[in-house]
């Protein structure tokens, strides 16, 4: 049976639930426009067109997908605890009966913000592999990537017992991990996925030796405040409703950015004498990342706590791509899965008991018992989306022929050979199928690594 009994009255729907879970998912699908913005003014102008679109993409491939089988892997009856039932919900021909309700708001919107979910922790991934990597191979990726280990994640944590279907996903109802809004399934999923991705496709030309800057500042900041703003549909439209958790997790999804914005600020006046515009982005996108978890869980002093810890955390942690070796991009280690590490660990020391989630941490008298179980949760996401998408990512090198573009295509740009478009025309020659070759100017060899 794949609704659960209590939820299939239709008189239950609420008006007031269901106008604001309507706007939430618009504001989260905005989200990803913003990440486009975000991780496009972040790359070298060569590129900016590429990115833009690995995002752009990612809203038609897991679109498409969620309605075919996604949701109905997500939230269909579990298999095992580890997967929903493909067939409980396909097409979501299922949830067209009015009687279809969760928590007050009709299925088929729920279905909705969910699907808004999955398409932006998918796109997350792509800052990682900014670039360097075929737009042919990063469109199959995302698909099996969200089908093998965004909905298994997804299914683990937002699939509880008695929502949509009798059964769900083992890590929010055995564990009974607090993760409210997604730290382990989208921001710990997506930044060891991004670890492995970039491991496999191994550093950009010129990495640790030529200049790799931002080309655009002013669309980063656009970008970080389009994802602010859609952050609280992210976060307050978790709470399925307009009320008291909502509220909660608002007034915290405010608070915690505000303070990583000016923890990153502060960290990089220590160290490097002068904060940036680049960092304020970056802190805020770290605070919206460490508070997604917690949001209903702790106090708004415990999200400016977290949203500092954060801030500082992650401001450290980007450092270490360059000591370590390995081309994270745009950051997507150092501030997802870290700060997402931060957020859901966090819980286990900061969550009030006054709070919706009705959890207390050991700041507040609750011992040890849920700080391990949110480093359990955290630790089994982590470890099977790093493992799982080195294999698929090894798997599509080889079936494909290789994943990433020629050394030809990088050092031009990915814009020109893959989409035969520039992000910034100044020629009057159109890039078709037969001048895009003439247009093309291979830079010198030593000219090569030192181009911006």
């Amino acid at each position: 049976m794949p609704f659960a009994e209590d939820e299939m009255n239709a008189a239950d729907v609420s008006a007031g639930d269901t106008a604001w879970v309507l706007i939430s998912a618009a504001l989260v699908l905005l989200m990803t426009v913003g990440l486009a913005f975000f991780y496009g003014g972040m790359v070298r102008a060569k590129s900016v067109l590429n990115m833009v679109m690995m995002s752009v993409v990612t809203m038609g491939l897991i679109g498409v997908l969620w309605v075919l089988v996604g949701f109905s892997l997500v939230f269909g009856e579990s298999i095992g605890g580890f997967i929903g039932n493909p067939m409980d919900f396909a097409g979501l021909t299922a949830l067209l009966n009015e009687d279809a309700v969760v928590d007050g708001t009709p299925t088929l919107i729920f279905a909705g913000f969910q699907a808004a979910f999955a398409i932006i922790a998918v796109a997350l991934v792509s800052g990682a592999v900014a670039d360097r990597m075929r737009f042919s191979a990063w469109v199959v990726f995302a698909v099996v990537w969200a089908l093998l280990v965004y909905f298994p994640a997804a299914h683990w944590v937002f699939a509880f017992n008695g929502s949509v279907s009798e059964n769900g996903g083992f890590i929010a109802n055995n564990l009974g991990a607090v993760d409210f809004a997604g730290g382990t399934a989208i921001h710990i999923n997506a930044g060891a996925a991004a670890l492995a991705l970039a491991l496999v496709l191994r550093p950009r030309i010129g990495f640790r030796r030529a200049p790799m800057r931002p080309h655009n500042l002013p669309l980063v900041m656009l970008g970080a405040g389009l994802l602010w703003f859609g952050w609280f549909g992210f976060n307050a439209g978790s709470a399925l409703g307009a009320n008291h958790t909502a509220a909660f997790a608002w007034i915290n999804t405010l608070a915690a950015p505000a303070a990583a914005m000016l923890a990153w600020l502060i960290v990089e006046r220590i160290r490097d004498g002068r904060p940036t515009s680049l960092g304020a982005a970056s802190g805020v996108v770290a605070g919206l990342v460490g508070i997604t978890p917690a949001a209903a869980a702790v106090s708004p002093l415990g999200a400016i706590a977290i949203g500092t810890l954060a801030g500082i955390g992650s401001a450290l942690a980007i450092g270490l791509k360059t000591k370590l070796g390995y081309d994270d991009s745009l950051d997507v280690v150092g501030v997802h899965l870290v700060a997402g590490l931060i957020g859901t660990l966090a819980i286990g020391v900061l969550a009030n008991p006054a709070s919706p989630a009705g959890e207390a941490g050991l700041l507040h008298g609750g011992g040890l018992h849920l700080l391990g179980v949110e480093a359990l949760s955290a630790a089994i996401v982590l470890v099977y989306s790093f493992v799982v998408t080195t294999v698929i990512a090894l798997v599509l090198r080889s079936m494909m022929g290789g994943i990433r573009v020629t050394s030809h295509e990088e050092s031009f740009g990915i814009d020109v050979s893959a989409h035969a478009e520039s992000g910034y025309e100044f020629s009057q020659v159109p890039y078709t199928s037969q001048n895009i070759t003439r247009s093309i100017v291979i830079p010198a060899p030593e000219q090569q690594e030192a181009r911006p």
